[in-house]
């Protein structure tokens, strides 16, 4: 009998680390950033470190069940063999894979905008060529589509490094006032504070993809887990960076009433074009979906693997070493939603599902580290805090 086509170990720390950080910067800064400050203030900096506090519990628990589980199915496994649940496994998979389609969806949709600056074709039209040609890359090979990822993704960066250039003669002129993003650990002020990290929590969702490309990274134990802590570390910095220059350039209620906020940026510290901010925009969209569909591609491979999901989809080329079916899939539902689905309101539940996950991912750790008696206060307590802290702000997302 043969044995099926495996996928190809081909990603190193250092792409593994891009790919997260791609997934993770996304186009969550480029929009969150005006609505942070609304909330916080002058303590928007502090609000984005909050909420990087808040992901690292999740991502501490995600390292290491990558490490102990380096299966493209990711979470559907650490809860089968956890919590010892086959239909929980599944159920979460396909949320997974709702959740990520919703999301690429979406950002389709946003590209349409974008693109009209550039393009008089018509919206389904552009939605068709780019989901095509996204799929196709997709397909090409992971070495291939990751390192077109990567290049997305250091332009993504670059954006926000050049606003973080062309806004440094402003703060030298005005030497930054560090005072003024000390708190006062007043209640109104810590209210400010968490309500801020609220929404600047959903600016770093992305670096649980990283888990299903496991089958696809060198020395997964070691690299995997490494790589999530590069990418969580690198984004942080990055958006605490962009707060501080964007509260000492701007008046915080122009920042906070903008829905575009690094337009704003290059428009008031720059004689730049907008339309370059734009089209780093519109690339980070396209990197948003592209990353989406090879995700979800990977999920509903290792579902197959675990024969949680048809077998047809566990198929791979032995020409490319990519899941032909599961991609082609992946790529199709993106489309379908896309054009035809009302995705506006499932939207909004993403992230409550997102949170749900990462409270089962969590309990899922805290579960195993109890049958090993490993009971100690760091080990019990790491994921026992991940757990309630997302469950503390998916209340707080229910009420709100």
């Amino acid at each position: 009998m043969n044995q099926p086509t495996p996928l190809l170990r081909s990603l190193s720390l250092l792409e593994i680390s891009f790919y997260g950080i791609g997934t993770i910067v996304g186009a969550g800064i480029y929009v969150l950033l005006g609505a942070v400050a609304s909330e916080s203030g002058m303590m928007a900096p502090l609000a984005f470190l909050l909420a990087a506090v808040v992901v690292c519990f999740s991502a501490a628990s995600y390292a290491e069940l990558s490490r102990r589980f380096p299966h493209s199915a990711g979470e559907s496994v650490y809860i089968m063999e956890s919590l010892g649940s086959r239909h929980l496994g599944a159920l979460v998979g396909y949320a997974l894979v709702l959740g990520a389609i919703i999301s690429a969806a979406t950002i389709t949709r946003g590209f349409t905008g974008y693109m009209s600056v550039f393009s008089d074709l018509p919206n389904w039209s552009m939605m068709t060529l780019l989901i095509i040609a996204l799929t196709a890359i997709a397909l090409w090979g992971v070495k291939q589509s990751v390192t077109i990822a990567i290049l997305t993704t250091v332009l993504e960066i670059g954006g926000l490094l050049l606003i973080i250039i062309i806004s440094g003669d402003d703060i030298k002129q005005q030497e930054i006032d560090w005072s003024s993003f000390a708190p006062t650990f007043s209640i109104v002020e810590l209210t400010a504070i968490t309500s801020g990290a609220f929404l600047a929590f959903f600016a770093f969702i992305g670096f649980e993809d990283m888990v299903h490309m496991a089958e696809e990274v060198k020395n997964p134990q070691v690299n995997l887990p490494l790589g999530i802590a590069i990418a969580v570390t690198v984004t942080t910095l990055l958006y605490a960076a962009i707060a501080i220059v964007a509260l000492q350039t701007l008046p915080i209620e122009d920042l906070a009433s903008s829905s575009a906020p690094m337009v704003l940026l290059i428009e008031r510290n720059s004689d730049l074009p907008l339309q370059l901010i734009g089209a780093i925009g519109v690339i980070a969209m396209v990197n948003g979906v592209l990353l989406q569909i090879i995700m979800v591609s990977r999920v509903l491979y290792g579902m197959a693997k675990q024969q949680l999901a048809p077998i047809l989809l566990s198929s791979v080329c032995t020409a490319t070493s990519t899941p032909i079916p599961a991609t082609l899939l992946a790529g199709s539902l993106v489309l379908a939603f896309a054009l035809w689905l009302p995705v506006t309101t499932l939207a909004k539940a993403t992230s409550s599902l997102i949170l749900v996950v990462f409270t089962l991912v969590n309990l899922s750790l805290l579960s195993l580290r109890y049958r090993e008696r490993q009971r100690g206060p760091l080990q019990m307590g790491t994921p026992a805090a991940g757990a309630l802290l997302c469950i503390g702000f998916l209340v707080m997302q229910i009420w709100s």
